[in-house]
C-alpha cells in the first residue's frame, strides 16, 4: 500500500476523528485573472472523497465567479460540483465552501457575514456529498479549483479533502 502524507483530525483529547477518512489540505492564493485553474490534489489508485471544502483565510476579491471543484485526468475535465459554479466576490476570511450535493449541483457558499445554519437538506444524511474517483491509467489525475474573474481576484484559501483509500495504492496529496 502507499504511503500517505495525509492524517486523521484529533479532538480536544487526540482522539482520531474519522468520519471524513484521512485529511490532507492545500493552501492556495488567488492573483490571476481570467479563467483559473488551481491544481489542489493528486489522486492515485480508487479513493472515496467524503468532505471537500474550503476555508477562506484571505478575503476574497470583488469578483470572484464561477467557482467550483473538477477532477482533470489531463485529457477530460468532470466536474465535481456545477460547471456554472459559485459567485464567491468579496467573501470575508472564515467563510467555507463546501462539495455537499451531487455533481450536477454548485459549491455552497457559507459566508461569515452574518450568523449562518448549515445542514442536510434531508435528516440522517451526511452534510458532505461523497463521490468516488479513480486515477485514469498512465495520466495524472488531479483535483482542480476554478473559478473566473476579470481583475486579480485577491485572496486565499486553505482547501481540505477527507478520504478513505478503497485500492491498495488509493491516496490523495497535495498537489
Amino acid at each position: 500500500m502507499a504511503t500517505s502524507t495525509s492524517s486523521f483530525w484529533r479532538d480536544g483529547n487526540r482522539v482520531p476523528i474519522t468520519q471524513n477518512g484521512v485529511i490532507v489540505s492545500k493552501d492556495i492564493t488567488f492573483t490571476t485573472d481570467g479563467t483559473v485553474v488551481k491544481a489542489l490534489f493528486t489522486v492515485t489508485g480508487s479513493v472515496m472523497v467524503n468532505a471537500l471544502y474550503g476555508v477562506v483565510t484571505t478575503a476574497l476579491g470583488s469578483n470572484h465567479t464561477a467557482a467550483s471543484f473538477r477532477i482533470n485526468d489531463q485529457t477530460a475535465q468532470v466536474y465535481l460540483t456545477a460547471v456554472g459554479g459559485t459567485t464567491l466576490s468579496s467573501i470575508a476570511a472564515g467563510s467555507f465552501i463546501i462539495k455537499d450535493k451531487l455533481v450536477a449541483v454548485a459549491v455552497t457558499k457559507i459566508d461569515n457575514a452574518a450568523g449562518v445554519v448549515t445542514e442536510s437538506a434531508t435528516a440522517g444524511i451526511p452534510l458532505f456529498s461523497p463521490v468516488i474517483i479513480t486515477k485514469k491509467t498512465a495520466a495524472l489525475t488531479q483535483i482542480e479549483y476554478r473559478y473566473i474573474t476579470n481583475n486579480t481576484s485577491l485572496g486565499a484559501m486553505t482547501v481540505y479533502c477527507g478520504f478513505i483509500p478503497l485500492s491498495g495504492d488509493g491516496d490523495v496529496a497535495a498537489a
